[in-house]
This record gives C-alpha cells, structure tokens and sequence, in this order.
C-alpha cells in the first residue's frame, strides 16, 4: 500500500510527522466518533486486499452515522489527484514520503488524519536462499517511483550490498551509490511490474501488497526492512481544511478498532501490519 499495499501495493518528504500529526493521527482523538445525520463520502483505494478491509470499514461507519463509498483504483498516481479535484472526499493508500514527493510535484493540498497499515518492503528472490547467495553481477529489481526507489536502496544498502553516499535522503536513487562490491545491476521498474518480473531477475525488492499480487510468499523473502520507527506507515487522507470535520474523525474511528483490525491480519495474513 503504499498500500499502497500492497498493497504495493503500497508507492508510496524528507521530514518524519511532528508532534502535532503524532496526536492527530492516534487512534485515541477520536474514539467512538459518530456524527449526528448520515453522511455520505466517498473514500479512493487500490484494488486487491485492501477492498476485503474497507467492507468492514464501511460496516463500521454505519455505526457511526457515515455511509461510506469506496472508489477503487488500479494505480497508484490517481487517488490524489481525485481527492485534489474534489472527486473523492479521502483516500487511504499512500505513506508520508510518497505524499510528500506528490504534494512537491503537484502542489496538492493534502493531509494525513489517521494511520492504518504498515507493509515492510522485502528482497525476495527465486534461485538465491539468502543474500550471501546472490552472485557478483546479479540483477536485482527496485520499483522506480521516488519514495520506494529510496527506501528499496536503503533495504539493499541495510544487507551490505551498497552503500548510498552521506547524507542521502528517504528518496536515495541509483546516482547516489557510492559502493557496489559485488558489481550488482539494479533494474528500475514500475512496483506493480518488478515483483511479477522476478523469475528473470535474481532478486526484486517488493513492496508487500504487491508481492502477494506476485504471487510471493515470505519463503522467498530473504531480506526485510526494520519496522522500528518506520516512516512509511500508511494513512486515510483528507483535503486541507478537513481535518477536524466530525465525519473524518468518524472515518478515522470507524478504520481504527478492534473488529477491522481482525479482518485486516486475516486478509494480510501478518504481511501487513495494524499501524495505529
């Protein structure tokens, strides 16, 4: 998911979320929100996994008042850009540093409000069972869109397979290796592409959402990012100026309880994880 899995995914700047995001986006601002008429919104998700999620979530809203629509993508470039043109009232797909780099290209006016997932991307490969078995030479495949280029590097750089030079950023491309021991290729692909690429690869680092779409499974998976203070928890987003309308904080409530938290491990089946 960023899931934008994913979900993926799952694609999704450089400054990790203040204090004040911090409170915003915890799962105690809001509980139990509910406002006190029907309201109807439209929320954007990808495709896949995540569509079983918002079943329950939709569930929940009409607890709370909120009769929820989703409006479902196939790609990761358009839920922005419907939130921004008013299309959809939320989107829930993308991480801060893939917002960021939106928000720096577009200009859009968009802001999280609640977290909900996390799916650590990984290095998966067919042939080697680890990463000491990859070859001199070897192929190995990286989404190419900014945010998850930088963060593949960083997982590849974190095994001893490169080293991206000082000071680089969350958004690291191939121009800042400044070590390459084993003379590894790096192949730049679209992240809904590389891990469907992988058996002509010798290794593809994958976002999670999409290595199930893949077909991947952890066996494959030999190396993963650290989930520690992760920056790329994925989050519902609103319009700026949304933030505290009762029906976002009746959405957000409606995501972050106990009954979709089931859901979502049984549809993840612990690919991804709860983020709030």
């Amino acid at each position: 998911m960023t899931h934008t899995g994913g979900n993926t995914p799952s694609l999704l700047r450089r400054a990790l979320l203040g204090a004040t995001l911090a409170v915003a986006l915890s799962p105690f601002a809001a509980p139990q929100a509910s406002i006190a008429a029907d309201k109807e919104i439209k929320v954007g998700i990808i495709s896949g996994e995540d569509e079983d999620v918002w079943r329950a979530v939709q569930e929940e809203g009409a607890k709370r008042g909120l009769k929820i629509e989703t409006v479902v993508f196939n790609d990761y470039t358009q839920p922005n850009e419907a939130l921004e043109r008013g299309e959809i009232d939320a989107n829930a797909f993308q991480h801060k540093p893939y917002l960021d780099n939106q928000i720096k290209q577009h200009g859009y006016k968009i802001v999280p409000v609640g977290y909900t997932g996390v799916w650590p991307i990984g290095l998966y490969s067919k042939t080697a069972k680890s990463v000491a078995e990859l070859k001199d030479g070897a192929t190995i495949g990286v989404p190419n869109d900014p945010s998850n280029e930088g963060r593949a590097l960083r997982v590849l750089q974190n095994e001893g397979l490169i080293k991206l030079k000082d000071g680089t950023g969350i958004l690291a491309t191939i121009a800042d290796i400044v070590e390459n021991p084993k003379s590894i290729e790096i192949k730049e692909l679209d992240a809904g592409i590389v891990g469907r690429s992988i058996d002509d690869l010798d290794a593809a680092v994958v976002n999670t959402d999409w290595a199930l779409k893949a077909g991947l499974t952890p066996a494959e998976r030999i190396a993963q990012e650290p989930i520690a203070d992760n920056p790329y928890r994925n989050f519902i987003a609103v319009k700026e100026g949304s933030e505290k309308e009762e029906w976002v904080k009746a959405l957000v409530a409606s995501y972050q309880n106990e009954t979709v938290k089931a859901v979502f491990d049984k549809v993840y089946k612990g690919t991804g994880l709860a983020a709030y």
